[in-house]
């Protein structure tokens, strides 16, 4: 049993309710009828006051495409609706009452002038149920900025409206092969945006990074890289900067350094090491190095995750002889420690909500692995995938409403396909993020 424990730790192996919306380059359209519970908004195709070059054109039509795009990942809150072609290069006078009657709560529109190399765009936001503007700001931007400058204007807007942070400017770290070439396999740490966007690699090993962690300011990535070297193979602990790229190792003790995630404030980490022959989850001062044990029993302990106070963590252990999820005080020695999982053959990966009060997890049940949730105190079991694969490594998103995980769909007998999927936090299927990508693993989804 103990084997299983050591496959989920170091991530090298991965096996295989909801309806299932494929998204078509990663833009989600709403799909089914409106509830009452949903506001329909609808965002105007963009109007330009004056002559603008091909470039600009299509940036500002994919800025607007971005707005919907954003919004439309919130499918319990918005409905949004398709636009009718613009009959007007300017933007008409709002119309309370027209707008009224076709139940239109949010009403958005961006007009666009040229500015030299850049664009001025003026977006407004409308609530016609409330009669009045609710936002209207002009930013400067270019074709490279675009992309940014929407996400951040989605969250602004998206604050306005429900009075909490948004997904739209969060990113998601995660692990691809598709470096690898013939039987060399390599694996780097990548990170996107939530959508699957503006991915930009941040490891350049050419050996197997895995099990990526950040910060929780986003400046300071950790890592594991499997190497071999004189015919010996190290299992090493990297700390990176996300800025410089510059990385070294903070842990080489013998065996196994890995599982490593950050403690509030980011100068301590949590991580697993195997130097006394038994996995065991030790705290690390980043600066001095120091050790403190956190767990101290003759099974493997590995896998934490803390809350964001810092006065929970769960891991994973095979206690009770099969591989299943635990809680305790990281501030002690075997503090307070408590089963809380016994669904499946076992479990991996468990992962804390932003609020600490769940736990999302993987569980090898009915030949697969699917996706549970439960309270961080054991109660309230929930899965959330059936049927859709072998779904693994879990994430909530930065607002708890969203979770990322990995799929893989078997292709042949000797070829399968990982992607890294989003759903809401009920279990929806939003759909997949990476297409073509390598296989993806290890989604870790964080706020910048």
């Amino acid at each position: 049993m103990k084997l299983l424990i050591q496959i989920s730790f170091i991530c090298l192996v991965t096996f295989s309710r909801v309806a299932f919306s494929q998204i078509d380059n990663l833009t989600v359209v709403a799909v089914g009828e409106a509830t009452l519970e949903k506001d329909k908004m609808l965002f105007l195709d963009p109007f330009f006051l004056g002559p603008v070059t091909s470039g600009q054109k299509s940036a500002a039509e994919e800025m607007v495409k971005l707005f919907r795009n954003d919004f439309s990942f919130y499918q319990k809150k918005f409905f949004l609706l398709e636009a009718s072609p613009n009959t007007t290069s300017f933007r008409p006078p709002i119309n309370y009452d027209l707008w009224s009657l076709k139940n239109i709560r949010y009403l958005g529109s961006v007009s666009f002038e040229r500015n030299g190399d850049n664009l001025l765009a003026n977006v407004v936001i409308e609530d016609i149920k409330l009669r009045k503007q609710i936002f209207n700001n002009t930013i400067s931007t270019n074709i490279i900025n675009m992309r940014q400058n929407a996400h951040t204007i989605s969250d602004i807007i998206y604050k306005q409206i429900v009075g909490k942070q948004s997904i739209f400017k969060s990113k998601i770290v995660f692990v691809s092969d598709r470096n690898s070439k013939g039987s060399k396999t390599v694996k780097e740490v990548y990170m996107m945006d939530y959508d699957g966007k503006n991915v930009v690699q941040l490891t350049n090993h050419g050996g197997i990074a895995i099990s990526p962690s950040m910060s929780q300011d986003g400046s300071k990535l950790i890592y594991s890289l499997i190497s071999s070297s004189n015919n010996k193979r190290s299992h090493n602990l990297y700390l990176m900067d996300v800025k410089t790229k510059e990385a070294q190792v903070i842990s080489q003790k013998e065996g196994v350094n890995s599982g490593a995630v950050f403690l509030p404030g980011g100068h301590k980490i949590a991580l697993t090491l195997t130097m006394s022959g038994n996995a065991e989850i030790y705290e690390m001062d980043l600066d001095s190095k120091n050790l403190r044990k956190i767990t101290n029993h003759f099974s493997s302990d590995v896998d934490p995750s803390i809350t964001h106070d810092g006065n929970l963590m769960t891991f994973l252990s095979d206690r009770s002889g099969k591989a299943m999820i635990y809680t305790l005080d990281p501030n002690g020695e075997e503090k307070s420690v408590k089963r809380i999982s016994f669904v499946g053959q076992f479990n991996a990966t468990p992962r804390f909500s932003p609020d600490g009060k769940e736990i999302v997890f993987s569980s090898w049940l009915d030949k697969s692995f699917d996706l549970f949730r439960l309270a961080s105190d054991g109660s309230g079991l929930t899965r959330l995938t059936k049927e859709f694969g072998s779904n693994e490594d879990p994430t909530y998103s930065n607002d708890g409403e969203f979770v990322a995980f990995t799929s893989q769909r078997i292709i042949s007998k000797v070829k399968a396909d990982q992607n890294i999927y989003i759903m809401d936090r009920d279990g929806a299927i939003i759909g997949s993020i990476t297409q073509g990508f390598g296989n993806c693993t290890s989604p870790r989804w964080y706020n910048f």
